[in-house]
């Protein structure tokens, strides 16, 4: 029984875990600690190829998995009501990493912005800047130049740096607004499609389809909203314009990508219709790509062309049937018809595929009109 006894407890010694080997974890709050406040604390979370899974807090370069000649990308998150962890922030890191063996480090301060009034967390956001300034200004000693730097996130305008990463001066001197020399982007890792932008002065003219050449970025292409982003970075620097407007859609679901047709319009009713379409796609297989409505009314004119620019929520390589709706968004009053006289589709998200065209068509008012498009 002695013998059983010591056994036992010699198991017992023999699984116990050492405390320092768990890994860190982002911090978790409740909505009670947003009712009574937090005290700001920040924690560094390093991941990297060689601890994917399990964290490395750190305070400084002395670090085990810290390389500080591999690209460092910072995850900054923002104001947290209810003190929750992001749900997405570590998905984020697994999807960072799989694209490029980096240094990746969520900046956790949950502790200060988890709270009920916004003014409160984002008068911390300096003091969060100055604990990130101390650990780049600590990787850029003895670097001649540090790789490049990254920050994800959102709400950063108070914690953007004066040139800390690319080059230029050795040290942080200052955190400010504006900048060109980090790249701060909302964040968006390669999936399988991409959100496209289009520099444009109006959303009005972005909705009306005139803004969709990219021709400031030629040879290159439109720009790529994201993780790519920094590839247009020269072209946006040469503008004589300090602020250039980019308009993009996005879909209500992951990958939460808008693919993007081209819709010539011309009409011949006598009289000026004001409205907006509802299309659906329908493939041979009977998958559907529904657009996304336009809250702008657009102004049908007898025989001007009018081009609109429509999203939908998935790609369809062939396109058997179309769907259309009409409105005019009046709920009382007379039902009006619009005679179209030539539709053309034009993909502008693979504009390699040839157009689709139907004429002769007469759509009545929230009255859902289905036909078989043919080559224009």
């Amino acid at each position: 029984m002695l013998r059983l006894c010591v056994v036992f407890i010699y198991l017992l010694y023999g699984v116990k875990t050492d405390p320092s080997e768990t890994c860190p974890a982002f911090t978790a709050l409740s909505l009670r600690n947003a009712l009574i406040g937090t005290e700001l604390k920040v924690k560094l979370l390093l991941y990297t190829r060689q601890n994917p899974t399990c964290a490395e807090e750190i305070h400084s370069t002395d670090s085990k998995y810290l390389n500080v000649t591999k690209k460092t990308t910072f995850i900054i998150h923002g104001y947290r009501p209810t003190g929750s962890a992001p749900v997405w922030i570590l998905d984020l890191v697994h999807l960072l990493l799989s694209v490029e063996d980096m240094n990746v480090i969520i900046v956790d301060w949950n502790q200060g912005a988890t709270t009920l009034i916004y003014s409160y967390a984002s008068r911390k956001c300096r003091r969060v800047a100055e604990i990130l300034k101390k650990l780049i200004d600590e990787m850029l000693e003895g670097q001649p130049r540090v790789r490049r730097c990254h920050g994800h996130g959102f709400v950063l305008q108070a914690l953007t740096p004066r040139a800390p990463c690319t080059g230029g001066r050795r040290r942080a001197r200052g955190w400010t607004p504006r900048t060109h020399s980090l790249s701060m982007s909302f964040t968006r890792t390669p999936t399988s499609c991409n959100i496209t932008t289009y520099p444009c002065n109006s959303y009005r003219n972005y909705r009306n389809g005139k803004c969709t050449s990219c021709e400031p970025f030629w040879p290159m292409p439109c720009p790529i909203l994201g993780y790519y982003a920094h590839e247009w970075k020269s072209y946006l620097t040469q503008q004589s314009h300090p602020v250039t407007s980019m308009f993009f859609d996005t879909a209500d679901k992951e990958p939460f990508c808008i693919y993007h047709y081209l819709v010539d319009i011309i009409t011949w009713n006598k009289n000026t219709r004001r409205g907006t379409f509802s299309i659906m796609l329908v493939d041979e297989a009977g998958r559907k790509a529904e657009s996304r409505v336009n809250p702008e009314a657009a102004t049908f004119q007898q025989y001007n062309q009018i081009t609109l620019l429509i999203g939908f929520d998935q790609d369809l390589e062939t396109v058997e049937r179309i769907s259309l709706t009409f409105s005019t968004g009046s709920v009382i009053g007379p039902k009006f018809k619009l005679r179209i006289l030539q539709m053309r589709f034009r993909s502008l998200t693979n504009p390699e595929r040839p157009p689709l065209c139907r004429y002769d068509l007469v759509l009545r008012e929230n009255t859902q009109k289905t036909f078989k498009p043919i080559p224009c």
